[in-house]
Order: C-alpha cells, then structure tokens, then sequence
C-alpha cells in the first residue's frame, strides 16, 4: 500500500463533523494544503500524549486564533535519555482521542517512530546557548531531539501558529529561537500554565505519583510562590531566591532537588541581580517523576 493511502485520514466514529485521525506524513501534508488554498488559519499544538488541562488549554487559544486546529501525539524517542522514561511513559490513546474529540480539534496526527525517523535519517537541530544550560545540562541530548521532532513536524504541518506551553519554558525559548534562525513562516506562542486546584503545575508525570508523593509535589509551586513574592517586595538577589525556595522545599522530605535556577529570559543564562526579565526555574524528583516548574517576571 502506497503512503499515500496507508496514512490516509478517517473520520472518528460517531464524531459528527469531526475530528480526523492520520498517521502518514503524505497525508498530514494533504490536508494542510487544502486547508490553506481554502485561506484557512492552521493553529498547531504538538503533544506527547497522556493530555491534561494543560494541553487542552493551548488547544482552546490555537481554537480561538485559528479556523483549523492540528494536534500531533508522538512519544518522540529522541529526547529521552539512558535510564530516562520512554517505554512508560504513559500512552492513554482512547481517552486522549475522548478530549481532542470534544475539544473540537479537527486534525489528529499520531505518526509511527518510522514517519519521523526514517532508516538512514542523520539531520539533527541544535540550538547552541540554549540547549546546554539548566535542563539541558541535566538531560544531555534532551533539547536536541525535542528540537528535531519539531522542526519535522512543522514542515509537514507547516502551521501558522505553533502552540507552547509556558510550563516548558526553556523548551519553548529554543524553538523560538530555532523558528526564528531558521526562518521557518510560523509564529510560535505561548500559553500560560494551568494549575491544579493545590497549585500543581498539570503534567503528564503527575501520573506517576502515589497520594503521599503527590502531597509532596506542592512544594515546588509553593516555593516559587514564595520566591515571587519576595521579588514583589523588592528581593533582587539571585542567590537569596533560591535560598528562598530550598527553605520552603525543605518541609517537603520527599522532595529531591535538581535544579533551582534563575536566569535571563531571554538568554537563560544565569544572573546574579535582577535587574531585567527573568526566568526562575525549578526541577526536582518527587518519587518515581522528575517534575518542572517556573515563572517569568520583570521588575517595574
């Protein structure tokens, strides 16, 4: 069967209008075009699956900003490292097929590891200065393939709008800076991160957590709250910000610090004094997840 026809679209049974599901990229390309020959707007939202509030919120602005709105599920190997959580990451496909459904998406693209890796691929996207520091100093390789599967998936969306998530926020500052270096005709935006009631950044690995460890995971919003306000009060040090969360965290033994950082948001390089728009944030271990978390902040 040609790839044309092995990743053809197919309507969701019992979505009336509805959502189409692909797998092949010749397929994926079909579409878009028609779509924009028609003039329409396409928003897309690349995800990893295992959808939260989180996603369906960039969802929602790409819904309201564009006429079209795609939605890629890809579990990308690429930028997990050794030991890391590939294999379990949590692959929920029937319910997040149920949200895309009643988000109203109108594309879903799920393609195989084969799709994007094809045999004898070797192109990689690096974004240098950006990908090295904070996370990608802990995940070595991580911001390279998060980079790569990226820049595949926008050249065969080839959307107008590029969704992202402000919980990722050294994620989103490198594609950015990739779209903008590599003049890709996208705008990349972002969406603010949605918080459980507790204060819990929403996150895929919150799944991972049992009822104790996820009593745990509030620390990591709880000492950026803190943080924040001292910044309000007018604290300007870096080093007694992240005193300050590391003095929270500590009435939380199941949390394990990997990173407290404070940086240029622009830049993502650290800073002593604040005296321009700032990145400050954390990473920690909370029983078998490794969780994320920041905010940006400028002073006035």
């Amino acid at each position: 069967m040609s790839a044309r026809h092995r990743g053809a679209g197919r309507p969701v049974p019992g979505v009336r209008g509805g959502l189409r599901r692909v797998r092949g990229t010749a397929a994926v390309r079909r579409v878009c075009a028609g779509w924009r020959r028609l003039g329409r707007r396409v928003g897309f939202v690349p995800t990893m699956g295992a959808l939260h509030e989180g996603h369906l919120s960039l969802v929602r602005l790409a819904r309201a900003a564009a006429d079209k709105v795609v939605v890629s599920i890809f579990v990308n190997p690429l930028q997990f490292g050794p030991g890391e959580d590939y294999r379990r990451y949590p692959r929920p496909a029937a319910g997040d097929l149920l949200l895309l459904r009643r988000a109203g998406v109108d594309l879903l693209w799920e393609p195989r590891v084969g799709d994007l890796y094809a045999e004898g691929e070797r192109t990689r996207v690096r974004v240098k200065g950006l990908e090295e520091v904070m996370e990608g100093a802990l995940r070595p390789g991580h911001f390279e393939g998060v980079a790569t599967v990226v820049a595949k998936l926008l050249g065969v969306v080839a959307p107008d709008d590029l969704w992202l998530g402000q919980k990722d926020a050294q994620q989103a500052r490198i594609l950015e800076q990739m779209v903008q270096d590599l003049l890709l005709p996208v705008r990349v935006r972002r969406g603010p991160t949605l918080r459980e009631p507790d204060g819990v950044a929403f996150s895929s690995r919150n799944a991972y957590l049992n009822a104790s460890e996820r009593g745990q995971a509030v620390a990591l919003s709880r000492g950026l709250t803190a943080a924040l306000r001292a910044l309000r009060s007018g604290e300007r040090s870096a080093a007694r910000l992240r005193a300050i969360i590391r003095r929270v965290w500590r009435e939380y033994p199941g949390v394990r610090e990997d990173d407290i950082a404070v940086v240029d948001a622009g830049t993502l390089l650290p800073v002593r004094r604040v005296r321009g728009r700032i990145l400050v944030a954390v990473a920690a271990r909370v029983g078998p997840a490794r969780l994320i978390d920041n905010f940006e902040w400028e002073p006035r």
